[in-house]
């Protein structure tokens, strides 16, 4: 039986450096019924350069004359953060993620019990970060925005060189923009990875509203990834492009309902229609009184509902028999085995 998808509501930094609005953004994850809240892990020396500049999307949704650094530094949280906010996903059933965009995050990650690891975009080409993942053998979402196919397969290779199954890889499609315009989505990449590599594939949407990621369920992606904030208006890099509380939960809902309408693929009625068919189906009757012995043509033959009797693809069967008996006016015939 196919598993269910994975959800996953991305926090990422939306928690501002805040250990209380992460708290909060996991209380409203777990009422929209996610299967994980997922934050970043970082230390912001090691992953960028004092004079890294920061993306247009980030200059426009925090102060613009900060540096990317500064804009990191004050996003990050330490050890006992992460190990309070995985203490209190546990007491609301949701299963506690993070990225690490360091190696050093990883090895904390991989301390605190996560065997779970999702790539960021970003780091589909940093050999070293994948060789580290690949050697704890974990299970990996790697997202893929920015990337050439050939750099998907070359990040797949190097995984699985280093340890980790193949069948352990979901591929997220992913476009990196903030918020991702519609026409750039490009949703059917996903199949193609699907197909290209033989990997699981799933979905990490930044568009603006949910249709994106309910398109993807409908498409097989197996996890769904989406960032929420608690208010879209607050400051920071990643709250204009997310979901709100109420927003998530329609999400999931949605994303629920297109699963469970996908089934098993097995054509046959399902139950909730058998009992129309009786109502809706026809019958071969009599189109005016037929009197024993007289040939069934199309003179004296009709289908009407409802499916009472003999059905209407055996009409060939009676055409130029004589009847076995008199019929009234819509009286179901016999089938031919009677005559």
């Amino acid at each position: 039986m196919k598993r269910p998808i994975y959800i996953i509501a991305e926090a990422g930094v939306n928690h501002n450096g805040s250990l209380e609005i992460a708290k909060k953004m996991i209380v409203a994850a777990a009422e929209a019924e996610v299967d994980a809240v997922k934050f970043q892990t970082f230390r912001a020396e090691a992953i960028a350069c004092g004079y890294a500049t920061k993306a247009v999307y980030q200059r426009k949704t925090t102060d613009s004359g900060e540096s990317q650094l500064e804009m990191l530094e004050k996003l990050e949280l330490d050890r006992n953060a992460h190990e309070d906010l995985q203490l209190f996903c546990t007491e609301y059933q949701l299963q506690f993620l993070s990225s690490p965009f360091d190696i050093d995050s990883i090895t904390l990650l991989y301390d605190m019990g996560l065997r779970i690891f999702k790539i960021p975009s970003g780091e589909i080409t940093n050999l070293p970060y994948l060789r580290k993942i690949g050697s704890l053998k974990c299970k990996v979402l790697l997202s893929t925005g920015m990337s050439e196919l050939a750099e998907v397969e070359q990040a797949i290779k190097v995984l699985t060189i280093n340890g980790t199954k193949k069948s352990d890889i979901v591929v997220l499609h992913c476009n990196t923009e903030y918020p991702t315009p519609m026409q750039d989505v490009n949703l059917r990449a996903m199949l193609t990875m699907a197909e290209q590599f033989e990997v699981e594939v799933g979905y990490s949407d930044h568009t603006s509203g949910i249709e994106m990621p309910i398109a993807a369920a409908a498409l097989g992606a197996t996890v769904i990834e989406k960032h929420f904030t608690l208010d879209r208006t607050m400051v920071g890099p990643d709250h204009e492009a997310s979901l709100e509380p109420d927003e998530l939960k329609e999400m999931v809902r949605a994303v629920r309902n297109i699963e469970k309408g996908l089934g098993n693929g097995e054509k046959r009625p399902r139950p909730s229609e058998l009992r129309n068919r009786e109502i809706v189906r026809k019958s071969i009757v009599a189109a005016k009184p037929i009197w024993q012995g007289e040939l069934y043509g199309e003179d004296n033959l009709t289908a009407k509902r409802p499916a009472l009797g003999l059905s209407p693809m055996r009409w060939d069967e009676l055409i130029g028999h004589p009847a076995n008996r008199d019929y009234q006016t819509d009286e179901c015939i016999d089938p031919i085995e009677h005559l």
